[in-house]
């Protein structure tokens, strides 16, 4: 059995064939889905998701590149939100320095918000990371995420950067990336992970694995990251598919 622990089956690239889409992954034998919202149109769609299908779950946050839009009540929402049973995780969260459409200062705000929020309600926290590793890890120490720990989201730095995230409570999950030919770093880092905080992903419909590269991704291809990482770790693909499910379901909380 799979467990993606970071899918958008709430984006508009799965609005004509949602039900296909599922029907594969189910063929591929991914048991549990984590849909993540990140707005209000994908936060409201992947609630409604978690009463459509049984299998799936939400996380619910702000993003760093729209922290910009976040008000308030939304923050608020999110709180009401996460009371559901089926609320996993709050996030994704955290700072994208890539895009500039949010200030750093006001990324850095909203992102020390949602920590707060994830404590109050007791929920790890799924962690969005681009271009901005010294500031992100910086706020979770001095926000005290390890309280709650969480998900270094589609990871792609360093063994060491992995090491510090880990001593903060935080499993690493990989995706699509590292199965990319000229993926040498991320392979070497992945090597480095002890397989008790290992995850696997799909960001779908991004950052679609090879040999699908360039096309849309879908909950399915996370078994083309777990036979990468059984291939890495010199396991068999069985045996890391019942790792990163067992690891997921810990994190989650999930019997």
């Amino acid at each position: 059995m799979l467990f993606d622990t970071h899918a958008h089956l709430n984006a508009e690239q799965f609005d004509t064939d949602l039900e296909e889409v599922i029907a594969r992954a189910k063929a591929e034998k991914v048991e549990r889905i984590v849909v993540v919202g990140f707005d209000k149109p994908t936060i409201t769609r992947a609630m409604e998701l978690i009463e459509e299908y049984d299998f799936i779950y939400a996380a619910i946050g702000w993003h760093p590149v729209d922290a910009i839009d976040m008000t308030e009540e939304d923050l608020s929402w999110i709180k009401e939100l996460s009371a559901h049973e089926k609320v996993v995780a709050i996030g994704e969260m955290g700072l994208d320095y890539h895009w500039d459409k949010s200030p750093k200062d006001i990324q850095k705000e909203v992102f020390r918000k949602q920590i707060a929020l994830a404590k109050e309600v007791n929920l790890p926290i799924i962690i969005h990371n681009r271009d901005a590793t010294e500031d992100v890890v910086t706020i979770l120490k001095e926000e005290g995420a390890e309280e709650v720990g969480g998900i270094m989201h589609c990871f792609t730095g360093s063994a060491e950067v992995a090491r510090q995230c880990m001593d903060m409570n935080f499993y690493i999950s990989f995706g699509g990336p590292v199965t990319f030919k000229n993926a040498k770093k991320p392979k070497e880092v992945a090597k480095e992970i002890p397989n008790d905080r290992l995850l696997i992903e799909t960001d779908c419909p991004f950052l679609t694995p090879h040999p699908f590269r360039g096309k849309r991704n879908e909950p399915s291809y996370v078994k083309y990251v777990a036979e990468q990482l059984a291939e890495l770790k010199g396991l068999t693909y069985e045996e890391i598919a019942s790792i990163t499910t067992e690891n997921a379901k810990r994190l989650f909380r999930m019997n």
